[in-house]
């Protein structure tokens, strides 16, 4: 059964979250998801329940929804995933979300 991992990372290590995160599923995040990206962020809050932005990586070995927002004020981002069914991509994904978090 799928769980949601959830935790935070640096705003400035995003782009490189999602392209590890999007290789674990076998999804190739190019330049055009990072835009998408990039602009579905701009104006979230993390602090709203309507303020987050959902972006799907549908991969060859599992699909992940990503939701993300921003802690106005800070340089940190929110970051909530879901569809993780193995327990090898479970630890996978809150092992990148640590990593992350501190760099």
């Amino acid at each position: 059964m799928s769980e949601q991992i959830a935790g935070w990372i640096m705003e400035r290590n995003l782009r490189a979250f999602l392209e590890l995160l999007s290789r674990y599923v076998g999804y190739a995040f190019d330049d055009t998801d990072w835009d998408t990206v990039e602009d579905g962020v701009r104006d979230t809050d993390d602090e709203k329940s309507d303020g987050w932005y959902s972006y799907p990586l549908a991969g060859t070995h599992a699909t992940l929804d990503v939701s993300l927002a921003r802690s106005v004020g800070s340089e940190v981002m929110s970051v909530s995933v879901t569809g993780a069914e193995t327990p090898e991509l479970q630890l996978r994904t809150d092992t990148l979300l640590s990593a992350c978090a501190g760099i």
